[in-house]
């Protein structure tokens, strides 16, 4: 059974990225997928000086193992923040060597409390993943005002529960 892993690339906690991140989940169960979610409210405390450049703890290299090494598709469910993505996203990136993320699939939803979705931070975020030689999926979903298109239980409205489903059957063909 294919496994992928989405990722809920905020450690702010109770956050909409990881009402999304169940969203996606279900989607993909729904689906017959093994999916799990990747919560970075999970990740180390001192996962900027303890778990990189060589200094990884058996807790985070078993992390490693099991989120990103055995995976080769994921689900990046990416908030806005100042105008791109969370910087504990590319301190999650940057601790995990270069070769664990090539030739790897990957499906980029941006959410916001604004307009855009979360465009820009996608826009940047492909360019990393595209130099860490990852296959970035053409359909990356912007999703915007996510307080007006989910409701206070975490469901989207049905206009935007049909655009996410598009989005994973496309990628789980790609």
């Amino acid at each position: 059974m294919e496994k992928i892993v989405v990722v809920s690339s905020t450690n702010r906690p109770d956050s909409n990225t990881l009402k999304v991140s169940k969203i996606y989940q279900n989607i993909l169960k729904s689906k017959n997928i093994d999916a799990k979610i990747l919560d970075f409210t999970r990740l180390p405390e001192n996962i900027s000086f303890g778990e990189t450049f060589g200094k990884r703890s058996p807790e985070y290299s078993a992390l490693i193992q099991e989120y990103v090494t055995q995976i080769h598709k994921f689900v990046f469910i990416v908030p806005e923040y100042n105008g791109s993505f969370p910087g504990i996203l590319k301190t999650f990136l940057d601790s995990v060597h270069p070769r664990e993320w090539a030739n790897k699939d990957v499906c980029l939803v941006g959410i916001a409390d604004g307009r855009a979705g979360n465009l820009r931070g996608m826009e940047h975020l492909t360019g990393i993943m595209n130099y860490l030689k990852m296959h970035v999926y053409h359909n990356k979903l912007p999703i915007s005002i996510i307080n007006k298109v989910m409701d206070n239980d975490g469901n989207f409205s049905e206009e935007q529960m049909r655009a996410c489903v598009a989005q994973i059957d496309g990628f789980l063909e790609f």
